[in-house]
């Protein structure tokens, strides 16, 4: 085997770099050519062997000396030297392939956590479920998960999975993949802090004279009593019918009242409407 160029398989021009510097050479190296990128490439799989036995002898100081007064004094100028599998790295680091001690001597570097973010709907955060999604991985490439949503998530919670961030180095964990869940409200329901919003439509006879009225919660449904002469914009709040809070306490339930008036009406009904125009003396405007 020929003595190899350890700068050179870390693509660095010179010698004379810090430990630091080899590192990032390093972790550049290993993730382009990271056996999952490059399947099936045999050229790929020596050429990390390569970069592994390179950083081994680089990033250790003293090792990185003996090295570099080896190569300048005998091999800078163009020489080869013909030597046996494995005594490049035995040379400066001992006999490191078959040495357990040396290689728990490595640092190991845990990867990098991951943050991501997805929206869910408000009644997924409620009643929990097992989503499936695609996010990119630390290689760029798109993976499959399937999340558990707990029962009543906060807005903004996360959801931690272990060992999916970025790979660690000599040997280190994997960092951990955090999905942060945005909580999209909808058409009928509006979620802020622990109380549900929404809106409760009435006629205008409805609203005069008072009625009890059925609402629909995220969960179930309800009767409420309108007192009579309420408002459009007026709010209604029905206790302990919102979002969860634990097992046992809920938020609240909070009802716009939103008076509607017909469009179309029946010769009858706009024979009525005048009837009461006229006996009425009720003027919004003053």
């Amino acid at each position: 085997m020929v003595f190899k160029n350890y700068y050179k398989i870390l693509d660095l021009d010179t010698s004379y770099v810090s430990i630091e510097e080899i590192k990032q050479a390093y972790r550049q190296a290993a993730k382009k050519y990271h056996p999952d990128l490059n399947i099936g490439d045999n050229l790929a799989e020596e050429k990390i062997k390569d970069i592994n036995e390179a950083y081994k002898v680089l990033s250790v100081p003293s090792s990185k000396r003996k090295y570099d007064r080896v190569w300048n004094s005998q091999f800078a100028k163009g020489k080869k030297a013909l030597t046996e599998k494995g005594a490049i790295l035995n040379m400066f680091l001992g006999n490191v392939g078959n040495n357990k001690e040396n290689i728990r001597k490595e640092k190991q570097i845990k990867g990098e956590n991951i943050e991501t973010a997805i929206d869910i709907s408000l009644y997924e955060a409620f009643y929990g479920a097992d989503k499936k999604i695609s996010l990119k991985n630390s290689d760029g490439k798109m993976k499959s998960y399937t999340i558990k949503i707990p029962e009543g998530i906060e807005d903004g919670g996360k959801i931690r999975l272990i060992g999916q961030g970025k790979q660690g180095i000599n040997g280190g964990k994997n960092g951990d993949l955090f999905i942060k869940l945005n909580i999209k409200n909808d058409n009928k329901f509006n979620l802020k802090g622990k109380d549900i919003y929404t809106y409760l439509y009435l006629t205008p006879s409805e609203a005069a004279l008072g009625t009890r009225a059925n609402i629909k919660t995220i969960d179930d449904e309800t009767k409420v009593y309108i007192p009579k002469g309420i408002q459009s914009g007026e709010k209604i709040r029905i206790p302990n019918k919102g979002y969860k809070v634990n097992n046992n306490i809920r938020g609240d339930l909070i009802a716009e009242i939103k008076v509607v008036v017909p469009k179309d009406l029946t010769k009858e009904e706009e024979e009525l409407y005048k009837k009461l125009d006229e006996i009425s003396n009720f003027n919004p405007r003053n």
